[in-house]
């Protein structure tokens, strides 16, 4: 099986209007189309990138969608196939070991083959993000979890820190998914691709006004070369990742083993706080109350 890349990622929410408005208030999302039971967001042009679900569940991750390349099918692997809104081809859902909800996306053609900023718009906002990048878990097993996806849907190993961390490939991106070793298992945190750290700067501004906070950054990873800022997320029990300047790979790539040290995670500087692995409501305190700095967390 090939893919193409990252298509989407599905967030389960309580409230359908609050939170379309919210991701795209706080984020630059454009809603694309809105049913019953969820929302379709996009970053720029793409057929959409963010997609909201209606759930009396306990919100937060539902699944990552994944594009067919072009030509491509599923054949018979086993899933569930789901019609899609708006009258797109249908998909397949699956599962990782994990559990973590798959989708296998068949690929859409382009309607316009030009860049993003050759084009003309009348509903996209003054600022958005590039596109989604990456999606990032956290396993109890990384190299069973590393395994389904290269053996079962043919994503590459980019590079391994330690025996904590893999990273995997899809296109010429250092990742499109990543996972790291961790006593829990929960999903991590989306990454948005902004042009350059100007970009970045500016929307971590506007974030501050609406009462978000860095969780750790701004910095420069070693693998993936990525400068990086992530923000807590609590009304879906996730982080998103702000980045830019991610390594391209070349083809032949050989995947890397990296050590595992501060240099390797933030050449900048400090390795993330205790809090970044965590989603409890205690982690969330600490982080608003800057408990952790101030010398007040508990031992």
């Amino acid at each position: 099986m090939r893919l193409a890349g990252i298509h989407h990622v599905a967030l389960r929410v309580f409230d359908l209007d609050e939170a379309a408005e919210r991701w795209s208030r706080q984020f630059g999302f454009t809603v694309r189309e809105r049913h019953d039971d969820r929302v379709l967001l996009a970053c720029a042009f793409e057929d959409y990138s963010l997609e909201l679900l209606a759930s009396g569940e306990r919100p937060g991750f539902d699944h990552a969608g994944w594009e067919l390349a072009p030509g491509e099918g599923w054949g018979d692997r086993g899933g569930d196939v789901e019609e899609r809104p708006g009258g797109r081809a249908p998909s397949l859902h699956l599962a990782d070991p994990d559990g973590y909800g798959v989708e296998l996306v068949p690929w859409t053609e382009r309607d316009d083959p030009f860049p993003d900023v050759a084009r003309r718009s009348t509903d996209l906002p003054p600022f958005h993000p590039r596109k989604l990048g990456h999606v990032n878990v956290l396993t109890q097993d990384v190299r069973r979890l590393a395994a389904f996806y290269v053996d079962e849907l043919g994503f590459a190993v980019s590079d391994r820190l330690g025996d904590e961390g893999i990273w995997l490939r899809l296109n010429a991106d250092h990742h499109v998914h990543a996972m790291l070793e961790k006593d829990v298992t929960h999903f991590h945190h989306f990454a948005l691709e902004l042009r350059d750290i100007g970009e970045v700067r500016l929307l971590l501004d506007h974030l501050a006004r609406h009462g978000r906070w860095v969780v750790w950054g701004p910095g420069r990873h070693g693998v993936a070369a990525s400068i990086f800022a992530y923000i807590r997320i609590p009304e879906e029990e996730l982080i998103v990742e702000l980045y830019c300047d991610m390594e391209q790979l070349l083809p032949g790539h050989e995947p890397r083993d990296w050590e595992d040290t501060p240099h390797s995670s933030n050449t900048w500087g400090t390795l993330p706080p205790r809090t970044y692995f965590r989603f409890d409501a205690e982690a969330i305190e600490l982080e608003r109350g800057q408990l952790q700095a101030l010398g007040r967390a508990p031992s």
